[in-house]
């Protein structure tokens, strides 16, 4: 099973697909309205949203967000070095309690390191749309991520740190 991928490993042009779907539950948001202190009534006061243009709450942006590039980590950044930009992020649509997103990711252009030839940066576009097909969110980013080779050697060094740490446990 893969999770991530090297810089060879991306080719521009190529769309991937992530699954599952995340069900985005009142509890989900309201958490994380607390959690980030976000007290907007329009995402906490059911009798408040009820007078908006949406007559009830709306999932907080940035929720939404979080949750999609949550899905993209397997197929875009589970081997990143660093996220090294997000721009033009576009929130297309409302997201409600009880919608289920879903997201896939184009490759738009790939390209060595000027400063380190052990990693390159790819530019991707996220777009996350709801159970209906409706695209809610829209996103770029730059992700530095490893060549196979400094992936490879990286692997090595954690596949022997942890094997010393067994041979240890085992004395």
């Amino acid at each position: 099973m893969q999770f991530g991928r090297t810089f060879e490993e991306f080719e521009v042009g190529a769309i991937y697909k992530h699954w599952p779907g995340r069900t985005i539950t009142e509890y989900d948001d309201t958490l994380f309205c607390m959690l980030t202190m976000n007290h907007h009534p329009l995402h906490i006061d059911a009798n408040y949203a009820e007078e908006t243009q949406f007559k009830q709450r709306v999932v907080v942006g940035t929720l939404v967000f979080s949750i999609v590039l949550g899905m993209t980590v397997e197929d875009v950044s589970g081997k990143a070095i660093a996220n090294l930009e997000f721009e033009q992020v576009r929130h297309l649509a409302p997201t409600f309690h009880g919608d289920t997103i879903y997201a896939e990711t184009t490759v738009l252009d790939k390209k060595m390191s000027s400063s380190k030839p052990d990693r390159g940066i790819v530019t991707v576009e996220t777009l996350a749309y709801n159970q209906h097909g409706e695209s809610v969110l829209l996103f770029k980013r730059r992700v530095m991520v490893p060549t196979a080779g400094y992936a490879a050697e990286q692997q090595r060094v954690w596949d022997e740190k942890m094997a010393r740490l067994r041979q240890k446990e085992s004395e």
